[in-house]
């Protein structure tokens, strides 16, 4: 945990708290990384550019996928507020949304 008690992966001006214990890797495309929470972890997903996630040695059955599919649907850095159009900005599944239809 950092120094404000949240995991690696929490951005420091992500206000929001840790849910659960540390559990996944979350890598860059350069395989720079940080240990979180699920919650974090789907978040700093979402905010990278061909990540991958990969669950701790003691991590519940299932904590990876459920971080990949959560940050599906979370927009890169989500809590920065402000108008959110460029494709960049949204979750990759209103992009997918946005081309399909």
């Amino acid at each position: 945990m950092s120094g404000d008690g949240r995991c690696p992966a929490a951005h420091p001006t992500d206000p929001t708290p840790c849910v659960g214990p540390v559990v996944v890797t979350v890598l860059d495309a350069v395989n720079a990384g940080a240990d979180g929470c699920e919650h974090h972890g789907a978040r700093l997903l979402a905010s990278l550019e061909r990540g991958r996630v990969y669950a701790l040695p003691d991590a519940p059955h299932g904590a990876a996928i459920r971080v990949f599919k959560a940050a599906d649907h979370i927009r890169p850095f989500c809590w920065i507020d402000g108008p959110r159009t460029a494709p960049s900005q949204l979750s990759r599944a209103e992009n997918r949304a946005r081309h399909n239809c």
